[in-house]
């Protein structure tokens, strides 16, 4: 017997079992079996050929392995099923496919049980499993993790949600009971705070949403609430130098379970304080200039948010001296012997960049040339921070943008930039129309269609221009007013505006407006403007207007009486304005000095001769945070000459009400006629000081004091008599318009005049 060596015997095994894996491998390709049907098992709510449309097995051909494979992945891809085998039968004509499919079902009805506090369809709402659609896992779970949420929300953290299927086996459809057990409603009896030694509990307790229950505050439980009050707190002592500070909670029940009590931990740690400040790589400028543009010191507590912003300062600084490439890094190095944090502000100045192009991205409506006119900035300038950020409040008070920023961008020449100026632009056209009670006026209403982006050349959109036109009708029990207006700002390509309005205004005779007289003006006007500097304007006016005083009551005085009938006035009126106000619409600073002149008649023709002069001053600071200080005085004197004696009455200054002395009825401050009605004078003083604070987004309170009177000649300019109020007033901002609230108590009255407090109601379109 020929015996074979070990390793020959295990060789040949080897080969053997390789050449069986190969052809094993192969299976029916190999072999070159057709597929000859294909068909599908256990399906129940989709149809076969659905399915089958899905597959690339097809009858006819080789079957394959690969293939199968990824038919199965197609079928799972759908989401219709939760389980699919593939199974073959083979034959001698070749090999039968079967997939063999578990349906998910469909989804029948959605009911909730077991819930109390939460009505039904505030729950269903949260649903977004959709019914008749296949049954879907973690879309419920996801519904159930929202219905969580609004318990929790309505103080019931410990709620429990779960869910029960009934399903028929027959037509695979289910519905779905979600299942709630509301457990006790926790309401927060105390909250201690432990481990604070810098800062009282008081203060703890201030910074956070979390409140007991009490008579302000509903006491409910929320995780999330109580999370982001601790990353608060957190924050907070970081803020004040304690960088290693960690808070945490613990929570406890009373023998109800459905009194809760919060514990704070706090572990303050070791307050950090700057030690030396150093500045590297300046050399362009003064290190000491730069160190004025630093909040932290050396001694001062250290913090992160200041160092944040102190590293933007230095950045600042430079972008406004031209280096928008300047880069600021700062080093912390901690000082054992001094155990303060030391700062090392590395700055790389790098060159001053210029403006290569300017490029206005985002702007579908307004043409580029009405951006370009407001920039301050051009092209071969080097960037400047002072001049960009006039050209953004420029382009703010035009109005027709909602978001300004600029960007850069490079050039093939390193010190050139190329200035993106990014604009989002508002709504500029109006259609608004509303109604409402004023104090003065009772009813008042409004109608106005406008487009301060007007473009008359435009005649596909007729926006982009920059012109602005109105039609507006105002109402009131005693007042009417129609007013038609056209302005273009640039006079073809030049800064020089043009407008042109016309218009009616009736006021009746009424007790509460101040009017003792029947008044109707008709007329119109054209206007040029000019802007010298981007603060200072001048506006010029010519006038033409018939003037009506009717109805004037039998007990007045002959001079009143004398006033009856119609005068054409032909007047000329220029203006100087010096604006350097942030935002005209909602300004935060900012200073505006006008002076007006007026002359009517002489020269100018028709029936009278007058001329009047203003003056007024309003000034704008915000003193902390958003609380803004308004200070305003007007002073203005009027008189007649030529053939004319009597200042007409309807040019003569009234004070007191809403617009004036708050706290006095309509047009009472000054001279009155024998039987009480108001005549006014040819000089007025008066002013306001009012602090404003939005309380939110919508509401803002206001606390004023106002002070003035009007004087009957005008030698009695400033003479005496003034008259003071003060008082409190809302503002809130509706969609019809703003709505103004204000109520002012007299301080100091005339003898036998009544002393007692007035409310004045508005509304305006502009806030």
């Amino acid at each position: 017997m020929n015996r074979k060596p070990w390793n020959q015997i295990a060789g040949s095994l080897l080969l053997g079992m390789l050449l069986s894996s190969a052809v094993f491998a192969q299976g029916p390709d190999a072999e070159q079996k057709l597929v000859t049907k294909v068909e599908v098992a256990g399906n129940k709510n989709i149809s076969g050929a659905t399915i089958l449309a899905k597959v690339r097995t097809r009858e006819g051909k080789p079957f394959s392995q690969v293939v199968a494979s990824d038919d199965l992945k197609r079928l799972y891809a759908l989401g219709y099923f939760t389980d699919i085998k593939i199974e073959t039968q083979d034959s001698a004509e070749g090999v039968a496919v079967i997939f063999q499919v578990e349906e998910k079902p469909i989804v029948d009805a959605i009911t909730l049980s077991g819930n109390k506090s939460i009505r039904q369809e505030k729950l269903q709402e949260l649903i977004k499993l959709p019914k008749g659609d296949f049954f879907d896992l973690q879309r419920l779970k996801t519904d159930m993790r929202d219905i969580q949420k609004a318990y929790e929300a309505k103080g019931f953290p410990l709620a429990s949600i779960d869910y029960r299927l009934d399903t028929d086996v027959e037509t695979n459809r289910t519905k779905v009971e979600i299942i709630i057990q509301e457990e006790e409603r926790l309401k927060i009896k105390n909250i201690y705070i432990q481990g604070n030694k810098t800062f009282s509990d008081k203060k703890i307790l201030q910074l956070m949403r979390t409140k007991k229950a009490g008579l302000f505050a509903s006491g409910l439980y929320q995780e999330e609430v109580l999370d982001l009050d601790l990353e608060r707190l957190r924050a907070f002592y970081s803020q004040n130098g304690f960088l290693d500070a960690q808070v945490n909670y613990e929570l406890s029940f009373g023998p109800d379970k459905n009194r809760m009590q919060i514990t704070i931990q706090i572990d303050e740690g070791r307050q950090y304080f700057v030690g030396e400040v150093k500045l590297q790589g300046a050399v362009l400028f003064p290190e000491q200039q730069l160190k004025q543009r630093l909040q932290l010191t050396t001694a001062q507590v250290f913090s992160k948010d200041k160092l944040k912003y102190d590293i933007s300062n230095i950045q600042s600084f430079y972008f406004e001296k031209g280096y928008i490439s300047a880069e600021v890094q700062v080093d912390t190095v901690y000082n054992e012997d001094t155990g303060s944090i030391d700062l090392v502000y590395k700055i790389t100045e790098n060159e001053l960049a210029y403006i290569n192009k300017i490029k206005i991205r985002g702007n579908t409506k307004t043409k580029d040339i009405v951006i370009r006119r407001e920039l301050r900035s051009y092209p071969g300038q080097a960037f400047d921070g002072e001049k960009l950020k006039r050209s953004k409040e420029r382009l703010y008070n035009l109005g027709f943008f909602q978001e300004i920023s600029y960007d850069t961008e490079a050039t093939s020449a390193p010190n050139q930039k190329d200035l993106i100026v990014n604009v989002q632009e508002a709504k500029t056209g109006e259609f608004a129309f509303g109604a409402g009670f004023s104090s003065v006026e009772k009813f008042v209403g409004f109608v106005e269609i406008a487009q301060r982006n007007f473009d008359i050349a435009n005649w596909h959109s007729f926006t982009g221009a920059g012109q602005d036109i109105r039609v507006k009708a105002e109402f009131g029990t005693s007042r009417r007013e129609y007013d038609l207006s056209f302005t273009e700002p640039w006079i073809f390509g030049h800064p020089l505006s043009f407008g042109v309005d016309g218009y009616s205004r009736v006021w009746e005779r009424s007790g509460t407006t101040g009017y003792s007289y029947d008044e109707q003006r008709r007329g119109g006007d054209l206007r040029l403007g000019k802007e010298f500097t981007d603060f200072f304007r001048a506006d010029l006016m010519y006038k033409l207007e018939n003037v009506d005083i009717s109805n004037v009551p039998d007990g007045a005085s002959q001079d009143l009486k004398n006033e009856v009938g119609q005068n054409t006035i032909s007047s000329l009126f220029l203006k100087l304005t010096q604006d350097t106000r942030d935002n005209i619409y909602s300004p935060s600073k900012g200073l505006v000095l006008s002076a007006s002149g007026e002359v009517a008649g002489g020269f100018l023709g028709q029936d009278k001769d007058f001329f009047k002069v203003m003056g007024i001053a309003d000034y704008f600071k915000t003193l902390v945070e958003k609380l803004l200080l308004e200070l305003k005085v007007v002073a203005a004197v009027a008189d007649t000459y030529s053939n004319t004696d009597t200042l007409p009455i309807y040019t003569r200054y009234f004070a007191g009400g809403t617009n004036t002395i708050r706290g006095f009825k309509e047009r009472t401050v000054g001279p009155q006629d024998t039987s009480g009605e108001p005549i006014g004078g040819k000089s007025t003083l008066y002013g306001t000081c009012e602090l404003t604070y939005p309380l939110f987004e919508l509401i803002k309170i206001a606390v004023f004091f106002d002070g003035g009177n009007v004087w009957e000649k005008l030698g009695d300019f400033a003479s005496g008599g003034f008259k003071y109020s003060a008082g409190l007033g809302v503002r809130v901002k509706t969609p019809m318009g703003p709505v103004k609230l204000d109520y002012g108590y007299p301080l100091k009255v005339d003898q036998g005049e009544d002393q007692e407090g007035r409310f004045h109601f508005s509304m305006s379109r502009g806030f």
